[in-house]
């Protein structure tokens, strides 16, 4: 930590505990206590009214806040309980980033909105999924994290979804997105010559290169995800027993629901027909394919296969 971020957490520290004592500031920034001497003189100096309380320690006079002054309760908590969510699915340096940032807002507040913040705090509470991958991807994501700030090119296997065998790929690396629970890059893929997005836990052997690149100007990771990048056409009918199932657990590639009717249609576009066969096949006989024909026959086919299977659950151990 250098000075000037000491000085300032200094003063939060005071405006927290009231009183700190030169042996207590030292131990929590570890440094000697006449480091401490010096920091409380240069603070006063600057005008922070720091006051010295024999027996007690520092203080800071009555009334003394740092700004922003102006944050309600809700607005608090919402910086608060945004800070912990992040803090939960970045990597560990950024977690540590996300409880400094709520620690200074924590203690920036005045004692009466700091007690509402922390009562409503403790009424609510976010738990999040288990991630995919594990420690392994959590490593993946600080790399490519470091990538992107730094504008260097990474290279990895990828095991796709509907591959037999991991290719190896090189990209750049535009950004990261978070989608139901699972890590994505959002890259240039040199094998593919075009925007991908690369799911971290399918990754292996992840390097980061020397080489640099530039990203286009007019990138933007909120659109990075294009219809040209799926141009296939889906259109699939959802009966009313599970329409409102449908709805809840929207699939990603869904760009339009409608009541008819019949129940819920919905339309969705991917790369291609796989991209959904799971997906489809776990709704039953509750859903029907309108379109593409070739869609609705690889359901049947696949539909015919697991019949087969499960009447016949013995063939799976010869």
């Amino acid at each position: 930590m250098n000075r000037t971020d000491r000085l300032l957490a200094i003063v939060l520290e005071l405006q927290a505990h009231g009183r700190r004592r030169a042996a207590d500031l030292a131990a929590t920034f570890e440094i000697s206590k006449r480091t401490v001497y010096r920091d409380i003189e240069a603070l006063c100096e600057a005008g922070v009214p720091v006051v010295a309380v024999p027996g007690q320690g520092y203080r800071l006079v009555p009334g003394y806040f740092l700004p922003p002054l102006s944050f309600s309760p809700d607005e608090a908590t919402l910086l608060l309980l945004g800070s912990a969510v992040m803090g939960q699915s970045f990597d560990a340096p950024l977690r540590a980033v996300a409880d400094s940032a709520a620690h200074k807002i924590a203690t920036v507040l005045p004692p009466r909105v700091r007690d509402e913040v922390r009562y409503f705090q403790s009424s609510i509470a976010f738990v999040p999924g288990s991630a995919p991958g594990g420690p392994e991807t959590a490593a993946r994501l600080g790399q490519l994290r470091r990538a992107v700030v730094e504008r260097r090119q990474v290279e990895f296997q990828y095991h796709a979804r509907h591959g037999d065998a991991a290719l190896q790929r090189q990209a750049d690396p535009y950004g990261l997105v978070h989608v139901d629970g699972n890590w994505y890059v959002t890259a240039y893929c040199h094998t593919r010559a075009a925007v991908r997005n690369f799911r971290l836990d399918r990754m292996a052997d992840l390097m980061v290169l020397a080489e640099t690149f530039t990203r286009p100007s007019d990138f933007q990771i909120a659109t990075a995800k294009t219809l040209g990048d799926r141009p296939l056409l889906v259109r699939v009918l959802f009966l009313p027993a599970v329409a409102r199932w449908v709805r809840e657990a929207r699939q990603f590639f869904t760009v339009e629901e409608s009541e008819s009717a019949g129940g819920l249609l919905v339309t969705l576009r991917v790369r291609e027909e796989s991209d959904l066969v799971a997906w489809l096949l776990s709704w039953g006989s509750q859903v029907r394919v309108l379109e593409p024909a070739s869609l609705r026959e690889r359901l049947a086919t696949e539909a015919e296969k697991m019949a087969q299977i499960h009447r016949n659950p013995d063939s799976l151990l010869t």
